[in-house]
């Protein structure tokens, strides 16, 4: 090789050969080259399951709330909410205290009646009455039954602020409803009366 090419490969080669060294480095003989954590993934997918277990941890949507024009409580009302002890619990007998399971058809009622008109503010006028309580009624002259279903857990007086006592009576029957309606468009104590007794339908004033 002539000289001044000589010179010339001599020059080159070092810079060439640092080029191609460097990458390699920093690996040492008989070693892996290092690989990404595994604990990133793991990370991610735990992140991921505490979003979920918020996520299926929110409320149900409320339909509305239920008043107790008595007591003056009120309990939101949605799909699973109140549930039936709750509920039973909430139309407690005004005067003793008392309560009964209510049938449950009656809750499925209010449920469906504030579905259509969310959300609802549905007044509970009278749920379970004790037969002591029944019976003080009945001497000051109010129109109850001897036998009402009311003593039972079968029945619920009620309004639904921004509707007639017209307008849900109807709804009421547009629904279906296979028991007893009364239907109270006094003024000073409106409300609709629904039992799970026979079907029957009656104006009371």
């Amino acid at each position: 090789m002539p000289a001044a090419l000589t010179w010339v490969w001599r020059s080159l080669a070092g810079p060439m050969a640092a080029l191609l060294i460097a990458p390699f480095a920093s690996v040492e003989l008989g070693t892996e080259p290092s690989r990404p954590s595994p604990s990133l993934g793991l990370a991610t997918r735990k992140e991921l399951g505490d979003d979920l277990q918020v996520e299926a941890a929110q409320p149900l949507p409320t339909l509305g709330t239920l008043f107790n024009t008595h007591s003056g409580e009120a309990v939101p009302l949605s799909a699973e909410e109140p549930s039936p002890e709750r509920f039973a619990t909430f139309l407690e007998d005004r005067v003793t205290g008392s309560s009964t399971a209510i049938d449950p058809v009656l809750l499925g009622l209010l449920r469906k009646l504030a579905k259509d008109r969310p959300p609802a503010r549905i007044d509970i006028v009278s749920g379970y009455r004790s037969w002591k309580l029944n019976e003080q009624l009945r001497k000051k002259g109010r129109r109850v039954a001897s036998h009402s279903q009311h003593s039972l857990g079968n029945a619920v007086d009620f309004r639904i602020e921004g509707m007639t006592t017209k307008q849900l009576r109807e709804a009421i029957e547009d629904g279906g409803w296979n028991g007893g309606i009364g239907y109270y468009p006094n003024a000073n104590d409106r409300f609709v009366h629904a039992d799970a007794g026979p079907k029957r339908h009656w104006v009371g004033h």
